[in-house]
């Protein structure tokens, strides 16, 4: 096996733009299944089972098929009916859509959590049940949940070059790729895993210290 670190010069530039790309879909997707997630908690915990029964229905067939297939779906099985996107585009939504289900979850124990006698006094107050939501209810469970939100984060991170599948050159891709024209594979696929660490520990430590500021 031989290694020529000496290529890494060569791969710093795609490598770069990998980095930027991988953040790009990490930060519109996490975006996305915050959002979507929250929507999923709250429809789940409608009164109305027309609304309940078939967004149960839809969030767990995405949590229980694997994001590959998704993505695949997505960007092979759509166009037949006439909607085509972006490569980038499909794989921020695939990711979003995924961890959306997870982000469900998520929200719905930390509204759970809420004890129930804070609905209690903004029964008491007279408040509207939108106002109980947004002053009372859910700053009390995103407080709870932060850290495991941020989790999420992280694994879409690790999940990220999923996207290489689609022809998102994220930082993988740039490493196939690059390794695919130059026949040197180890190096940059080396690389590539160090990125990986540099980003996601530090990360992991930083919610690690947010749980237990939270915890106080």
């Amino acid at each position: 096996m031989n290694w020529n670190w000496s290529t890494l010069g060569d791969f710093l530039p795609a490598f770069g733009h990998g980095v930027l790309v991988t953040l790009q879909a990490l930060v519109l997707g996490a975006l996305i299944a915050f959002a979507l997630g929250l929507v999923w908690a709250l429809a789940q915990r409608s009164p109305l089972k027309v609304v309940r029964w078939p967004v149960t229905a839809v969030t767990e067939f995405i949590r229980n098929t694997p994001l590959l297939v998704q993505l695949f779906f997505f960007f092979y099985v759509l166009p037949e009916w006439g909607l085509t996107l972006s490569a980038l585009a499909t794989g921020v939504i695939g990711l979003g859509l995924h961890y959306s289900t997870y982000t469900a979850e998520v929200y719905r124990a930390g509204i759970d959590g809420v004890p129930a006698g804070q609905w209690e006094a903004a029964t008491a107050l007279s408040l509207p049940r939108s106002r109980t939501w947004t002053a009372v209810i859910l700053p009390q469970a995103l407080r709870r949940v932060a850290p495991a939100l941020g989790n999420y984060v992280i694994a879409m991170l690790k999940d990220s070059p999923m996207l290489m599948v689609i022809g998102v050159l994220e930082m993988l891709g740039q490493a196939r790729q690059f390794g695919s024209r130059t026949f040197h594979m180890n190096e940059p696929i080396v690389a590539v895993g160090i990125a990986f660490v540099l980003i996601a520990y530090p990360a992991s430590l930083l919610l690690r210290a947010l749980e237990r500021r939270l915890a106080r």
